[in-house]
């Protein structure tokens, strides 16, 4: 199989991953907003916590790879690319299921009783375990074929723009679900409870998002309206920006509202600490690493 269609395989396996990772997150914030967030013990409290900085660190592994493919390889394919992407999406399965398995614990745990809730919770990470990584490695060929990269064929525009449109569909998921999250939250009753540096806090996250989402609709818009859906060098330029530039204010909007998010379940010292970690880990994966690298092994690859 040719290396183009192996990276567009690779991207569309990370967008069903990413799907099912931002149904979890929304359901992360969305759940400690709720009236009987505040009467769970504490331990399910704190397991809510962990569960969204974990979903939030599988959501960063999964947006890493379009950094990479944008900002170190200019959009050529490269066989670096299509392993990161493979060693990336096993790592964001990692932090997904245990996320999961902390939700199945406070889900069923807040309805049927602890016990039950630790069955539910297990049951539910073991077949997690078993379903992304134990089967992959038992039916993992022997041998595995290596691609290699033709330094002298550069990737067809045709393919570079499908990539650039697919990739801004891997970002945009989340996002949208985060945003709509916060339009909601605004008229939930534990909102109005919240001190006033936590409502500009999240107001100022919201902007965030809806900046995010903007930059990541622009591609689009760009390519039926200026291009007429035509396949273009100047299209593919300006989408890279769009591309790369909106992730800067996700990671900020994600980083904010997991502060605010983070204050109905643990101290405002220890939520701070939990933004912090977002906005550095989010930060680091997607600008920090790939600009490394490319400073590193020099500017983005032409061929």
């Amino acid at each position: 199989m040719p290396l183009e269609r192996k990276l567009k395989s690779a991207i569309n396996d990370n967008r069903l991953l990413i799907l099912g990772a931002q149904v979890l997150f929304g359901f992360q914030f969305d759940g400690m907003f709720q009236e009987l967030f505040n009467d769970l013990p504490r331990m399910s409290r704190l397991l809510a916590c962990a569960g969204l900085s974990l979903l939030m660190f599988a959501i960063g592994f999964l947006i890493t790879l379009a950094m990479q493919h944008r900002v170190v390889e200019g959009g050529q394919d490269t066989s670096r690319i299509l392993v990161l992407t493979t060693v990336f999406g096993g790592l964001a399965l990692v932090p997904l299921s245990i996320a999961l398995a902390f939700d199945l614990f406070i889900a069923v745990g807040n309805t049927v009783g602890p016990q039950l809730g630790v069955i539910a919770g297990s049951g539910f990470f073991i077949i997690a375990i078993a379903s992304w990584f134990a089967l992959e490695f038992v039916m993992r060929r022997k041998s595995q074929p290596t691609t290699k990269s033709d330094p002298g064929k550069p990737t067809p525009l045709a393919d570079k723009v499908d990539q650039l449109l697919t990739e801004a569909r891997v970002i945009i998921p989340g996002a949208q679900a985060l945003l709509g999250f916060q339009l909601s939250m605004t008229l939930m009753q534990n909102f109005q409870q919240l001190s006033p540096e936590a409502k500009i806090i999240h107001v100022i996250a919201l902007c965030c998002i809806g900046l995010a989402v903007i930059l990541l609709m622009a591609p689009a818009s760009l390519h039926r309206i200026s291009f007429a859906g035509e396949d273009d060098p100047a299209f593919l330029k300006v989408g890279s920006i769009f591309v790369i530039a909106a992730p800067l204010p996700l990671a900020l909007g994600i980083a904010l509202e997991t502060y605010v998010a983070a204050g109905r379940a643990v101290d405002t010292p220890a939520a701070a600490a939990l933004a912090v970690v977002a906005i550095i880990a989010l930060l680091g994966l997607w600008y920090v690493y790939p600009i490394g690298w490319r400073l590193a092994f020099g500017g983005p690859r032409t061929h």
